[in-house]
């Protein structure tokens, strides 16, 4: 069975040049390198005078922190609950909602390698639910070495911003159970798209053909 939804982009961006000063520093302190690029990425989409609702998405979340929880259960026998607190998928999110002073709510998505496609799945539908404006933001890093030997298929380092908005160029998102399981990282491949001004992409998760087109 294939589905389809329009999307609506209004603007996008990876990691913006050098801006850690439009985060609090109470926020930049308790957020890993990956997480403090991934909030400025979002900051640099927020559209002005209105409240997005914020859908986050990523397949292993800020994992340099659930290292180093991991290696102080082993070490210490315990973790710091503030650090634990922080390693969740949606830590990020509240933080910028916090910051920001947004109340409009918001999702976290981690569903493995596409993860991305379907947090831009869930933005699209909640910026078709209502028309409100939403911020979509994915966000990974490679997995350290030591998880060299349990990882069949790592993943890159991306993060990606999107703002959707009635304004945006109109795209449709087309999905499909795929014939086969395929390796394609999704956010690099519709990254790949934006930056090419193709009328199509493609990409192909564990289970499902995702694709994407310009609506002329």
């Amino acid at each position: 069975m294939t589905a389809s939804i329009e999307l609506r982009v209004a603007a996008w961006t990876t990691v913006p040049p050098a801006s850690a000063a439009t985060l609090p520093l109470s926020v930049r302190r308790r957020v890993t390198p990956l997480g403090r690029r991934a909030l400025e990425a979002a900051m640099a989409v927020l559209p002005r005078g209105v409240s997005p609702r914020l859908v986050f998405s990523s397949r292993h979340g800020e994992n340099s922190r659930t290292l180093g929880l991991l290696q102080s259960l082993v070490e210490e026998g315990t973790v710091s609950p503030a650090e634990f607190s922080m390693s969740v998928h949606h830590a990020l999110a509240g933080l910028l909602s916090i910051a920001t002073g947004n109340h409009a709510g918001h999702t976290a998505v981690a569903a493995g390698r596409e993860s991305f496609c379907y947090g831009l799945l869930e933005a699209a539908a909640a910026a078709a639910e209502d028309g409100a404006p939403v911020v979509l933001v994915h966000f990974d890093e490679a997995l350290p070495e030591i998880f060299d030997a349990v990882t069949a298929s790592p993943s890159p380092g991306v993060i990606l911003a999107l703002l959707l908005d009635g304004s945006g160029e109109p795209i449709t998102l087309t999905l499909e159970p795929a014939a086969a399981p395929g390796t394609d990282d999704p956010a690099s491949r519709f990254l790949d798209f934006l930056r090419s001004g193709a009328d199509e992409g493609e990409a192909t998760g564990e289970r499902m053909a995702w694709r994407w087109r310009r609506v002329a």
